[in-house]
C-alpha cells in the first residue's frame, strides 16, 4: 500500500525544480529593471486655438459668439493658400453636421481646413 508522502514526493522535486529555475533566471539578468516613468498631473483642458469651433449642440462660435450661415463667413480670417482654417470639433457632431459646415466654406473659398481633434483618453 502507497504511502501519503510517497504520493507528495514527484509535487515536492516539481516545486524544488520550479523553485531552482527561478533563482538561476534570476541571476543571468544582470540588467536592472528599467525605472517606471513619474506620473504627472494631466494638464488642464485649455480651450482649442481654432478660428471656428464647433460645439457639441452644433453651433458654430468665432471667437465666443454663435454665428449662423449668413454671418459665418463675414467674421472668419479670409482664405488663405498658406494657412488652412483651423476648425476645432466636438466628438458628438456626426459627419452629416460637418457636411453642411464644409459646403458653406467652400462656397466661401476655403479650400483647405485643419480639423482639430483631441487625443483619445
Amino acid at each position: 500500500m502507497a504511502r501519503v508522502e510517497d504520493a507528495l514526493l514527484p509535487l515536492i522535486n516539481l516545486v524544488f525544480l520550479l523553485l531552482m529555475f527561478f533563482i538561476v533566471a534570476g541571476e543571468l539578468a544582470d540588467e536592472p529593471l528599467p525605472e517606471l516613468p513619474a506620473t504627472t498631473r494631466a494638464p488642464e483642458r485649455q480651450a482649442p486655438q481654432a478660428d471656428l469651433v464647433v460645439d457639441a449642440r452644433g453651433n458654430w462660435l468665432v471667437a465666443g459668439a454663435a454665428l449662423g450661415k449668413a454671418g459665418l463667413l463675414d467674421r472668419l480670417p479670409p482664405p488663405q493658400t498658406q494657412k488652412p482654417l483651423k476648425i476645432a470639433v466636438d466628438r458628438g457632431i456626426a459627419m452629416a453636421e460637418l457636411e453642411v459646415l464644409m459646403k458653406v466654406l467652400e462656397q466661401g473659398g476655403y479650400s483647405e481646413v485643419l480639423l482639430l481633434t483631441e487625443p483619445g483618453e
